[in-house]
């Protein structure tokens, strides 16, 4: 019991503020990764489809911004996105990563 009393007295609890106050906020469709042996690096953009010489289909990754994590940082994330993709489908059900595209008629 004297364990448990000593184990109690020496945990802190810490108030974390979350300042937002130059916090900006933008769309992602589309994520590129890279990796080192200290770090991964996520871009987010956008594609944005449009037509190239010729014709032909042209898909456009406009990057926006790029975040830089260690490791350990990325792991917390991996877990926290897990547990956010969990709740959402068992609130709405599984998301389908590949939805069938409606046929173009022309």
């Amino acid at each position: 019991m004297a364990d448990t009393e000593t184990a109690a007295q020496t945990q802190q609890q810490i108030q974390v503020r979350v300042d937002t106050s130059k916090m900006q906020t933008s769309y992602a469709n589309t994520i590129r990764s890279s990796t080192t042996a200290d770090e991964l690096v996520l871009d987010f953009g956008i594609n944005i489809p449009q037509q190239g010489p010729e014709g032909q289909p042209v898909m456009v990754f406009d990057v926006h911004s790029r975040t830089v994590m260690s490791w350990p940082s990325a792991k917390r994330l991996l877990g926290s996105l897990h547990q956010a993709v969990s709740a959402y489908e068992a609130r709405f059900g599984e998301i389908d990563l590949n939805p069938k595209q409606p046929i173009q008629q022309g």
